[in-house]
């Protein structure tokens, strides 16, 4: 049985409000920008997803972040999970992504992450980004019982929930 209804479409496009920046799945073509907005706010993510992900690695190269968001872009395509970037209006750079994954643990229909590079932090784009996940969430898919990792419930909670299977 899959995680989200067979005749599902996911959103390609969503602005997010009061800003000039949007949300578009990630591709493999992406990595130009990918690459350096991760490995520019490594040590935070690090901080945050590193222990429940493992990434992202100090070593991690530019090759390898390539074929990562490759297989991000078939993931979406295949309605397997989904990584979106958080783009600025002309597409020059990723500031941030958002995760948006089937259930690893219990108690949840979906899990949802996200990020902002690290000049965003603290900032009225992180803030517009923050308010409009949850609704975006609820109005554009299909959970009934959506999970915010590192919001609703802190990494290390999440970690020590039982897996799905």
């Amino acid at each position: 049985m899959s995680w989200l209804p067979d005749d599902f479409v996911h959103p390609r496009y969503t602005p997010v409000p009061d800003t000039a920046l949007h949300l578009r799945p990630i591709r493999e073509a992406d990595t130009a920008l990918d690459y350096p907005a991760v490995m520019g706010s490594r040590e935070r993510l690090w901080r945050t997803f590193g222990p429940a992900w493992g990434w992202p690695r100090e070593t991690m190269t530019y090759e390898e972040d390539r074929v990562e968001l490759l297989r991000h872009e078939r993931e979406a395509a295949a309605h397997l999970s989904f990584n979106y970037a958080l783009f600025d209006a002309e597409e020059t750079a990723i500031l941030g992504c958002v995760y948006i994954d089937p259930p690893e643990r219990v108690g949840a229909d979906g899990e949802i992450s996200w990020w902002v590079v690290d000049e965003l932090v603290g900032g009225e784009a992180e803030e517009a980004l923050d308010a409009l996940l949850p609704r975006w969430i609820a109005t554009d898919w299909p959970f009934r019982n959506p999970r915010f990792l590192g919001r609703d419930i802190t990494w290390q909670d999440w970690l020590a929930l039982p897996h799905t299977s």
